[in-house]
């Protein structure tokens, strides 16, 4: 065979064989010169053509070579390190579609209210870290969940007022969307029955008319702007914790949605050689203007094989179901007053498609938050509207973060019109406890659709929202595998016909994230010539129980050739 072979041709267009004989021919050349060899494997490739392989070579941030092993430990020299895999499961790296990556590494180091089993001991773990600090210094974080307390009654501020006299406190519910002040931050703020609701948002009172000290959405920022920034030392500190349990948990690559200083500490860890995940970046759409000032060099979008990448910007829609922020067409049943809020980015009217086009303009990819039916909806409206109008074949990849509960008409649209779900299965077996309550049996029909989008030709992605859930990709697997919900009340699955296979899931997390991070020409699948970020596991995913997927562990993980755990 002529080493020649595919010489015309992109290396992603050629069979795999062909690409290994291609390999085969070059063993005097460095690409055969393997630094890195895994070999007696069960090896999940994720690439469609050739999805199982015994071994695989890597020579520097690359795979050269997957086969069988004793083909792949001809591309071996003295000095190459070969790890025996005893058979245990290998697979890419994951991807994570949905992470807040540095807000992650502050809960790790922060308070931690999730766990707080009812409302006494959520007011205990504020009062017990408020006798830790100085005076006036904040509590913020918490990740607090009511639904999980067994009164499932909101917090209020006179809950913690006593045990925080001195401390402003400002504690967000896990979803992000909802956050408890406490009196001493109201006063700071200047909230009082008088303050207006702002535009997508809600100051929640009582029956007198005060605030409760629970803020929705937009009206957060009134005590948020008001919080000091952490500083560089406490931020980088988050950082590396996040980035040490992005590798313990197999996470090889991000798409983070953060802050222009969040992305300037990304690139500087990277230079100091202490990051070890890949960063794909989603900066606000309202920052759009801001964040694109700077020299032209600045603004220029990277390589798909950069450690750090602007991707592009990230805007809302709506708010949280657990919140009753979602935007949905019909009213909550436990709020008939209610079908939710749109976002602020939404006022005035036009706005939102205003801020996407000047994105596009920027070639900026857009990925835009969408929990309830009519927010989806819209969105699909507005994407749709601005694909026709520009008449282009332009790849603009347009993602809906979330789209969690879709109006049935909507889940054939994200196949036509080209536009990624990016979605995150732990999320319904948590909400899957109490959802029933907001939205009713007919409108549960189409929450978290996975098989019907991916039966409909829509690219499906997963994630975490991490810290709002558990950065661990394999539980997200075992939620969209299983559907059961984390009170065991849904053993055989909660809305079982949108169950998915365990290859379905991972490709999910792999391939498919790659794609809608303009990456699949080097990442989410084990191939010659892509970048080498491949995990092992403790078992195969497709060999245990279901049930027992959440239990698997990651044994070894490797990013660009580096064994980082």
């Amino acid at each position: 065979m002529s080493c020649n072979i595919g010489a015309m041709l992109p290396l992603r267009l050629l069979p795999p064989l062909v690409l290994l004989a291609m390999i085969a021919c070059s063993t005097g050349k460095d690409a055969m010169q393997a630094d890195l060899i895994l070999t007696n494997g069960d090896i999940w490739t994720g690439d469609p053509e050739t999805p199982w392989a015994q071994a695989v070579a890597i020579s520097g941030a690359r795979i050269t070579a997957v086969g069988a092993t004793n083909q792949i430990l001809a591309a071996s020299r003295p000095e190459t390190q070969v790890i025996d895999l005893q058979g245990k499961f290998v697979m890419p790296g994951f991807i994570d579609n949905h992470v807040h990556f540095l807000e992650g590494g502050f809960s790790l180091l922060g308070i931690n209210l999730r766990e707080a089993k009812d409302e006494k001991e959520f007011a205990q773990l504020i009062g017990a870290r408020a006798a830790r600090l100085s005076k006036g210094e904040w509590i913020t974080g918490g990740n607090w969940d009511h639904e999980s307390w067994p009164s499932q009654r909101l917090p209020t501020r006179w809950l913690i007022d006593s045990v925080t006299p001195d401390t402003p406190v400002f504690v967000n519910r896990l979803d992000g969307h909802m956050a408890l002040a406490n009196s001493y931050a109201l006063n700071l703020a200047k909230i009082t029955r008088h303050t207006p609701d702002p535009p997508g948002g809600q100051i929640v009172r009582d029956h007198r008319g005060e605030p409760t000290g629970l803020l929705r959405d937009a009206a957060m920022d009134l005590v948020s702007r008001l919080i000091p920034e952490p500083s560089e030392e406490k931020r980088t500190n988050a950082a590396l914790a996040a980035i040490q349990e992005a590798a313990r948990l197999g996470v090889t690559s991000v798409n983070t949605m953060c802050s222009q200083a969040d992305v300037a500490l990304f690139r500087k860890l990277f230079q100091d050689g202490k990051l070890t995940v890949r960063i794909y970046a989603f900066t606000p759409l309202p920052e759009l203007d801001k964040s694109h000032e700077g020299s032209d060099e600045e603004r220029e979008i990277q390589g798909s094989d950069d450690f750090v990448r602007v991707g592009g910007v990230k805007g809302f829609m709506d708010g949280s179901l657990g919140s009753t922020t979602a935007w949905f067409y019909e009213p909550y049943l436990d709020d008939p007053d209610s079908t939710g809020l749109p976002a602020a980015m939404c006022f005035p009217e036009g706005n939102m498609r205003r801020l996407i086009e000047s994105a596009i303009e920027r070639d900026q990819h857009v990925a835009i938050h969408a929990i309830g039916d009519r927010a989806n909806e819209e969105l699909l409206d507005i994407y749709e509207s601005i694909l026709r109008d520009e008449g282009s074949m332009k790849d603009r990849r347009f993602r809906i973060e979330h789209a969690q509960h879709l109006a049935p008409k909507s889940l054939g649209r994200f196949r036509s019109l080209g536009v990624i779900a990016s979605m995150q299965p732990y999320h319904l077996i948590d909400d899957g406890r109490w959802a029933g309550k907001r939205i009713g049996p007919e409108r549960l029909k189409t929450t978290y659709a996975f098989r019907s989008l991916l039966d409909n030709g829509a690219v499906v992605t997963f994630g975490s929202d991490w810290p709002v859930a558990p950065l661990n990709p394999l539980l997200g697997v075992y939620a969209a595998v299983t559907r059961r919900t984390l009170d065991e009340k849904n053993p055989g699955g909660w809305i079982p016909d949108q169950k998915i296979t365990v290859e379905q899931a991972l490709t999910c997390y792999t391939r498919s994230n790659a794609y809608a991070m303009f990456a699949e020409d080097v990442l989410g699948v084990i191939r010659p010539g892509w970048l080498a970020d491949i995990i092992v596991l403790s078992e195969s995913p497709f060999k245990v129980d279901p049930v027992n997927i959440k239990a698997i562990r990651v044994v070894q993980t490797i990013v660009g050739g580096r064994v980082v755990f």
